[in-house]
Protein backbone atom coordinates (compact mmCIF):
# COMPACT_ATOMS: atom_id res chain seq x y z
CA UNK A 1 0.00 0.00 0.00
CA UNK A 2 2.90 1.93 0.52
CA UNK A 3 3.79 1.69 -2.56
CA UNK A 4 1.10 2.44 -4.52
CA UNK A 5 0.57 5.46 -2.16
CA UNK A 6 4.60 6.61 -3.25
CA UNK A 7 3.32 6.23 -7.09
CA UNK A 8 0.24 8.26 -6.95
CA UNK A 9 2.39 10.82 -5.19
CA UNK A 10 4.78 10.65 -7.40
CA UNK A 11 2.01 10.72 -10.74
CA UNK A 12 -0.08 13.62 -8.76
CA UNK A 13 3.82 15.64 -8.69
CA UNK A 14 4.00 15.20 -12.57
CA UNK A 15 2.43 17.39 -15.37
CA UNK A 16 0.52 14.38 -16.74
CA UNK A 17 -1.68 14.70 -13.76
CA UNK A 18 -2.79 18.03 -15.03
CA UNK A 19 -2.84 17.76 -18.46
CA UNK A 20 -6.02 18.98 -20.16
CA UNK A 21 -7.58 18.53 -23.67
CA UNK A 22 -6.80 22.69 -24.28
CA UNK A 23 -3.45 21.81 -22.95
CA UNK A 24 -2.96 18.91 -25.24
CA UNK A 25 -4.67 21.42 -28.29
CA UNK A 26 -2.33 24.35 -27.04
CA UNK A 27 1.10 22.26 -27.50
CA UNK A 28 -0.12 21.13 -30.82
CA UNK A 29 -0.10 24.83 -31.94
CA UNK A 30 3.17 25.68 -30.35
CA UNK A 31 4.73 22.41 -32.47
CA UNK A 32 2.78 24.24 -35.92
CA UNK A 33 4.60 26.90 -34.96
CA UNK A 34 8.14 25.51 -34.96
CA UNK A 35 7.35 23.15 -37.97
CA UNK A 36 5.89 26.34 -39.88
CA UNK A 37 9.69 28.06 -38.98
CA UNK A 38 12.19 25.16 -39.58
CA UNK A 39 10.31 23.20 -42.52
CA UNK A 40 8.41 26.16 -44.30
CA UNK A 41 11.18 28.96 -42.87
CA UNK A 42 8.44 31.30 -42.44
CA UNK A 43 10.37 33.76 -40.25
CA UNK A 44 12.15 31.22 -37.89
CA UNK A 45 13.54 33.80 -35.82
CA UNK A 46 9.73 34.76 -34.77
CA UNK A 47 8.11 31.13 -34.99
CA UNK A 48 10.06 28.63 -33.64
CA UNK A 49 10.70 31.01 -30.33
CA UNK A 50 7.34 31.66 -29.98
CA UNK A 51 6.20 28.07 -30.46
CA UNK A 52 8.51 26.94 -27.49
CA UNK A 53 7.23 29.75 -25.32
CA UNK A 54 3.42 28.44 -25.98
CA UNK A 55 5.00 24.76 -25.16
CA UNK A 56 6.90 25.73 -22.00
CA UNK A 57 3.73 27.88 -20.60
CA UNK A 58 1.31 25.24 -21.57
CA UNK A 59 3.15 21.89 -19.60
CA UNK A 60 1.55 21.89 -16.15
CA UNK A 61 3.67 22.24 -12.98
CA UNK A 62 7.22 23.73 -14.19
CA UNK A 63 6.58 27.07 -12.72
CA UNK A 64 8.13 28.79 -15.20
CA UNK A 65 5.86 32.11 -15.97
CA UNK A 66 4.51 31.66 -12.00
CA UNK A 67 6.91 34.39 -9.91
CA UNK A 68 10.32 34.08 -9.88
CA UNK A 69 10.13 31.74 -12.98
CA UNK A 70 12.06 32.13 -16.06
CA UNK A 71 9.66 32.99 -18.48
CA UNK A 72 8.11 35.28 -15.55
CA UNK A 73 11.23 37.40 -15.65
CA UNK A 74 10.88 37.26 -19.58
CA UNK A 75 7.68 38.67 -19.64
CA UNK A 76 8.73 41.72 -17.79
CA UNK A 77 10.91 42.93 -20.92
CA UNK A 78 7.13 43.49 -22.63
CA UNK A 79 5.37 44.48 -19.60
CA UNK A 80 7.77 47.42 -18.62
CA UNK A 81 7.90 48.32 -22.92
CA UNK A 82 11.46 47.37 -23.14
CA UNK A 83 11.81 45.12 -26.02
CA UNK A 84 9.77 47.38 -28.70
CA UNK A 85 12.30 49.92 -28.48
CA UNK A 86 15.03 47.95 -28.23
CA UNK A 87 13.67 46.08 -31.87
CA UNK A 88 12.83 49.37 -33.16
CA UNK A 89 16.60 50.66 -32.18
CA UNK A 90 17.81 47.28 -34.15
CA UNK A 91 15.48 47.47 -36.97
CA UNK A 92 16.86 51.21 -37.59
CA UNK A 93 20.21 49.56 -37.25
CA UNK A 94 20.07 47.87 -40.32
CA UNK A 95 17.52 49.43 -42.34
CA UNK A 96 17.76 52.20 -45.39
CA UNK A 97 15.69 54.59 -45.78
CA UNK A 98 17.08 55.48 -49.49
CA UNK A 99 13.93 54.09 -50.83
CA UNK A 100 11.73 55.88 -49.21
CA UNK A 101 13.82 59.09 -49.62
CA UNK A 102 13.86 58.22 -53.03
CA UNK A 103 10.28 58.11 -54.11
CA UNK A 104 8.26 59.85 -51.08
CA UNK A 105 4.93 59.33 -53.26
CA UNK A 106 5.27 55.75 -51.52
CA UNK A 107 4.23 57.28 -48.49
CA UNK A 108 0.70 57.06 -50.46
CA UNK A 109 0.81 53.18 -50.11
CA UNK A 110 2.12 53.35 -46.65
CA UNK A 111 -1.20 55.02 -46.09
CA UNK A 112 -3.48 53.21 -48.31
CA UNK A 113 -2.25 49.72 -46.42
CA UNK A 114 -3.55 50.46 -42.97
CA UNK A 115 -7.24 50.55 -43.89
CA UNK A 116 -6.72 47.25 -41.80
CA UNK A 117 -6.28 49.27 -38.63
CA UNK A 118 -9.48 50.96 -39.16
CA UNK A 119 -11.98 47.90 -40.10
CA UNK A 120 -10.34 46.06 -37.10
CA UNK A 121 -11.03 48.99 -34.80
CA UNK A 122 -14.86 49.29 -36.11
CA UNK A 123 -15.08 45.56 -36.36
CA UNK A 124 -13.79 45.44 -32.33
CA UNK A 125 -16.26 48.09 -31.37
CA UNK A 126 -19.27 46.36 -32.90
CA UNK A 127 -18.06 42.92 -31.16
CA UNK A 128 -18.61 44.86 -27.98
CA UNK A 129 -15.01 45.78 -27.02
CA UNK A 130 -14.92 49.05 -25.37
CA UNK A 131 -13.16 52.01 -27.48
CA UNK A 132 -9.42 51.74 -26.16
CA UNK A 133 -9.83 48.12 -26.30
CA UNK A 134 -10.97 48.20 -29.88
CA UNK A 135 -8.13 50.73 -30.62
CA UNK A 136 -5.39 48.00 -28.86
CA UNK A 137 -7.04 46.02 -31.22
CA UNK A 138 -7.20 47.67 -34.27
CA UNK A 139 -3.24 48.53 -34.39
CA UNK A 140 -2.73 44.96 -35.07
CA UNK A 141 -3.83 45.59 -38.67
CA UNK A 142 -0.34 47.72 -38.81
CA UNK A 143 1.45 44.79 -39.11
CA UNK A 144 4.15 46.11 -36.80
CA UNK A 145 4.97 44.05 -33.36
CA UNK A 146 6.53 46.19 -31.50
CA UNK A 147 4.24 49.16 -31.38
CA UNK A 148 0.72 46.46 -31.45
CA UNK A 149 2.78 45.73 -27.88
CA UNK A 150 3.26 49.24 -26.93
CA UNK A 151 -0.27 50.06 -28.19
CA UNK A 152 -1.68 47.35 -26.15
CA UNK A 153 0.30 47.98 -23.36
CA UNK A 154 -1.32 51.52 -22.95
CA UNK A 155 -4.70 51.23 -23.89
CA UNK A 156 -5.65 47.58 -23.07
CA UNK A 157 -2.93 45.93 -21.00
CA UNK A 158 -5.17 42.71 -20.37
CA UNK A 159 -5.69 41.88 -24.28
CA UNK A 160 -1.92 41.88 -24.89
CA UNK A 161 -1.49 37.96 -24.86
CA UNK A 162 -3.51 37.74 -27.48
CA UNK A 163 -2.65 40.81 -29.15
CA UNK A 164 0.91 40.31 -29.57
CA UNK A 165 0.23 36.64 -30.85
CA UNK A 166 -1.99 38.21 -33.45
CA UNK A 167 0.61 40.65 -34.66
CA UNK A 168 3.73 38.53 -34.57
CA UNK A 169 1.80 35.54 -35.99
CA UNK A 170 0.66 37.18 -38.99
CA UNK A 171 3.59 38.74 -39.63
CA UNK A 172 5.80 35.83 -39.80
CA UNK A 173 2.67 34.34 -41.67
CA UNK A 174 2.87 37.26 -44.72
CA UNK A 175 4.03 34.56 -47.39
CA UNK A 176 1.49 32.87 -46.72
CA UNK A 177 -1.29 35.34 -46.23
CA UNK A 178 -0.52 37.76 -49.21
CA UNK A 179 0.31 35.88 -52.33
CA UNK A 180 -3.20 34.51 -52.94
CA UNK A 181 -4.55 38.71 -52.27
CA UNK A 182 -1.82 39.93 -54.78
CA UNK A 183 -2.59 37.48 -57.71
CA UNK A 184 -6.31 37.62 -57.40
CA UNK A 185 -6.31 41.41 -57.25
CA UNK A 186 -3.24 42.09 -59.99
CA UNK A 187 -3.40 40.81 -64.27
CA UNK A 188 -0.75 38.66 -64.94
CA UNK A 189 0.57 40.98 -67.27
CA UNK A 190 0.85 43.70 -64.62
CA UNK A 191 2.59 41.55 -62.01
CA UNK A 192 5.28 41.15 -64.87
CA UNK A 193 6.19 45.09 -64.64
CA UNK A 194 10.34 46.07 -64.11
CA UNK A 195 10.60 48.96 -62.75
CA UNK A 196 13.25 52.00 -63.26
CA UNK A 197 16.38 52.25 -61.25
CA UNK A 198 16.05 54.35 -58.82
CA UNK A 199 17.63 57.46 -58.50
CA UNK A 200 20.62 57.79 -55.95
CA UNK A 201 20.01 59.06 -52.25
CA UNK A 202 22.68 61.03 -50.79
CA UNK A 203 24.82 60.49 -47.95
CA UNK A 204 23.88 63.88 -46.63
CA UNK A 205 20.24 63.44 -47.06
CA UNK A 206 20.45 59.65 -45.26
CA UNK A 207 21.91 61.73 -42.28
CA UNK A 208 19.44 64.37 -42.29
CA UNK A 209 16.12 62.16 -42.34
CA UNK A 210 16.80 60.54 -38.74
CA UNK A 211 18.09 63.44 -37.29
CA UNK A 212 14.68 65.59 -39.09
CA UNK A 213 12.32 62.70 -38.07
CA UNK A 214 13.21 62.75 -34.17
CA UNK A 215 12.21 66.05 -33.86
CA UNK A 216 9.10 65.94 -35.85
CA UNK A 217 8.68 62.56 -33.56
CA UNK A 218 8.77 64.55 -30.24
CA UNK A 219 6.93 67.88 -31.54
CA UNK A 220 3.86 66.15 -33.40
CA UNK A 221 3.63 62.88 -31.81
CA UNK A 222 5.40 62.30 -28.20
CA UNK A 223 3.07 59.26 -27.04
CA UNK A 224 5.16 57.35 -29.71
CA UNK A 225 8.23 59.22 -29.25
CA UNK A 226 10.10 56.22 -27.63
CA UNK A 227 9.71 53.92 -30.41
CA UNK A 228 10.25 55.90 -33.59
CA UNK A 229 13.02 57.92 -31.50
CA UNK A 230 14.86 54.30 -31.11
CA UNK A 231 14.06 53.20 -34.72
CA UNK A 232 15.86 56.98 -35.92
CA UNK A 233 18.26 56.53 -33.37
CA UNK A 234 19.38 52.94 -35.15
CA UNK A 235 19.32 54.54 -38.65
CA UNK A 236 21.26 57.61 -37.58
CA UNK A 237 24.10 55.38 -35.97
CA UNK A 238 24.25 53.08 -39.72
CA UNK A 239 23.91 56.05 -41.50
CA UNK A 240 26.71 58.45 -39.88
CA UNK A 241 29.32 56.27 -41.23
CA UNK A 242 31.54 56.43 -38.04
CA UNK A 243 30.28 53.50 -36.55
CA UNK A 244 29.99 50.73 -38.31
CA UNK A 245 30.95 48.09 -35.96
CA UNK A 246 28.30 49.56 -33.44
CA UNK A 247 25.89 49.28 -36.52
CA UNK A 248 26.29 45.75 -37.51
CA UNK A 249 26.33 44.84 -34.08
CA UNK A 250 23.07 46.59 -33.07
CA UNK A 251 21.34 45.66 -36.66
CA UNK A 252 22.67 41.99 -36.28
CA UNK A 253 23.18 39.88 -33.38
CA UNK A 254 21.53 42.33 -30.77
CA UNK A 255 18.48 42.78 -32.97
CA UNK A 256 18.61 38.74 -33.51
CA UNK A 257 18.62 38.23 -29.87
CA UNK A 258 16.02 40.09 -28.33
CA UNK A 259 13.66 38.72 -31.73
CA UNK A 260 13.80 35.57 -29.71
CA UNK A 261 13.11 37.22 -26.25
CA UNK A 262 10.37 38.79 -27.34
CA UNK A 263 9.06 36.19 -29.01
CA UNK A 264 9.35 33.87 -26.57
CA UNK A 265 7.31 36.18 -24.47
CA UNK A 266 4.81 36.07 -26.57
CA UNK A 267 4.40 32.69 -26.71
CA UNK A 268 4.60 31.97 -22.92
CA UNK A 269 0.77 34.40 -23.34
CA UNK A 270 -0.38 31.21 -24.76
CA UNK A 271 -1.68 29.30 -21.92
CA UNK A 272 -4.44 27.42 -22.27
CA UNK A 273 -6.66 29.33 -19.81
CA UNK A 274 -6.27 32.48 -21.11
CA UNK A 275 -6.02 32.21 -24.52
CA UNK A 276 -8.60 28.87 -25.42
CA UNK A 277 -11.56 31.56 -25.12
CA UNK A 278 -14.24 33.59 -27.40
CA UNK A 279 -12.53 36.89 -27.18
CA UNK A 280 -8.82 35.62 -28.12
CA UNK A 281 -10.73 34.04 -31.45
CA UNK A 282 -12.29 37.33 -32.13
CA UNK A 283 -8.97 39.31 -31.53
CA UNK A 284 -7.43 36.68 -33.92
CA UNK A 285 -10.03 36.53 -36.54
CA UNK A 286 -10.25 40.47 -36.67
CA UNK A 287 -6.23 40.36 -37.00
CA UNK A 288 -6.55 38.32 -39.95
CA UNK A 289 -9.05 40.53 -41.63
CA UNK A 290 -6.87 43.88 -40.76
CA UNK A 291 -3.96 42.10 -42.29
CA UNK A 292 -5.79 40.82 -45.41
CA UNK A 293 -7.47 44.11 -46.24
CA UNK A 294 -4.61 46.05 -45.69
CA UNK A 295 -2.66 44.28 -47.70
CA UNK A 296 -5.63 44.51 -50.51
CA UNK A 297 -5.91 48.28 -50.24
CA UNK A 298 -2.55 48.72 -50.64
CA UNK A 299 -2.29 46.55 -53.42
CA UNK A 300 -5.64 48.56 -54.94
CA UNK A 301 -3.38 52.06 -54.54
CA UNK A 302 -0.96 50.51 -56.03
CA UNK A 303 -2.77 49.69 -59.47
CA UNK A 304 -4.39 52.96 -59.23
CA UNK A 305 -1.03 54.45 -59.46
CA UNK A 306 0.17 52.22 -62.06
CA UNK A 307 -2.40 54.10 -64.37
CA UNK A 308 -1.45 57.26 -63.41
CA UNK A 309 2.19 56.05 -63.94
CA UNK A 310 1.59 54.81 -67.73
CA UNK A 311 2.85 51.52 -66.41
CA UNK A 312 5.78 52.80 -64.31
CA UNK A 313 5.19 50.98 -60.98
CA UNK A 314 4.66 47.43 -60.53
CA UNK A 315 1.02 46.95 -58.28
CA UNK A 316 2.83 44.42 -56.26
CA UNK A 317 4.80 46.57 -54.16
CA UNK A 318 0.92 48.22 -52.76
CA UNK A 319 1.25 44.84 -50.30
CA UNK A 320 4.37 46.07 -48.54
CA UNK A 321 2.84 49.26 -47.38
CA UNK A 322 1.89 47.44 -44.09
CA UNK A 323 4.57 47.85 -41.52
CA UNK A 324 5.77 44.51 -41.33
CA UNK A 325 9.98 45.30 -42.43
CA UNK A 326 11.39 44.18 -44.33
CA UNK A 327 8.88 40.56 -44.39
CA UNK A 328 6.50 42.25 -46.47
CA UNK A 329 8.85 43.90 -49.04
CA UNK A 330 10.12 39.89 -49.68
CA UNK A 331 6.80 39.03 -50.12
CA UNK A 332 6.42 41.55 -53.05
CA UNK A 333 10.14 41.12 -54.55
CA UNK A 334 8.84 37.05 -54.36
CA UNK A 335 5.97 37.63 -55.85
CA UNK A 336 7.03 39.48 -58.75
CA UNK A 337 10.24 37.37 -59.38
CA UNK A 338 7.64 34.41 -60.05
CA UNK A 339 6.33 36.01 -63.13
CA UNK A 340 9.26 38.41 -64.47
CA UNK A 341 12.73 36.70 -63.34
CA UNK A 342 14.15 40.09 -63.85
CA UNK A 343 11.79 42.15 -61.94
CA UNK A 344 14.07 43.13 -58.40
CA UNK A 345 11.11 44.67 -56.75
CA UNK A 346 12.82 44.36 -53.13
CA UNK A 347 14.04 48.39 -53.12
CA UNK A 348 11.22 49.75 -54.35
CA UNK A 349 8.69 48.05 -52.19
CA UNK A 350 11.13 48.78 -49.30
CA UNK A 351 9.77 52.10 -50.03
CA UNK A 352 5.88 51.93 -49.34
CA UNK A 353 7.54 49.30 -46.25
CA UNK A 354 8.92 51.90 -44.47
CA UNK A 355 6.20 54.51 -45.40
CA UNK A 356 4.43 51.38 -43.23
CA UNK A 357 6.48 51.98 -40.47
CA UNK A 358 5.82 55.63 -39.71
CA UNK A 359 1.45 55.07 -41.04
CA UNK A 360 1.32 52.58 -37.83
CA UNK A 361 3.06 55.04 -35.73
CA UNK A 362 1.06 57.70 -36.79
CA UNK A 363 -1.86 55.74 -36.27
CA UNK A 364 -0.75 54.73 -32.69
CA UNK A 365 0.04 58.02 -31.78
CA UNK A 366 -3.21 59.44 -32.62
CA UNK A 367 -4.98 56.68 -30.58
CA UNK A 368 -2.76 56.97 -27.46
CA UNK A 369 -3.55 60.69 -27.81
CA UNK A 370 -7.24 60.74 -28.49
CA UNK A 371 -7.98 58.31 -26.27
CA UNK A 372 -6.46 60.47 -23.16
CA UNK A 373 -3.74 57.84 -22.63
CA UNK A 374 -1.00 60.86 -22.58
Amino acid sequence: MEILSMLKAMGQGTGLAHFTPAYIVMLLLGILFIWFGIVKKYEPFLLVPLGVGCMLVNIPGTGLMGPGGLLHFNYQGITAVIYPPLIFLGVGAMTDFGPLIANPSTIILGAAAHLGIFIALIGAKLLGFSIAESGAIGIIGGADGPMAIYVATKLAPHLLGPIAVAAYSYMALLPLIQPPIMKALVPPEERKIAMEKMKPVAKREKIIFPVLMIMIVLVLLPPIAPLISCLMLGNLIRESGVMDRVSATIGGVFLDIITVFIAVAIGSTMSAENFVNFQTLKIVTLGLIAFCSGSASGVLWARLMCKMSKGKINPLIGSAGIAAVPMAARVSHTVGIQYNKRNYLIMHAMGPNLAGVLGTAVAGGIMLTLLGVF
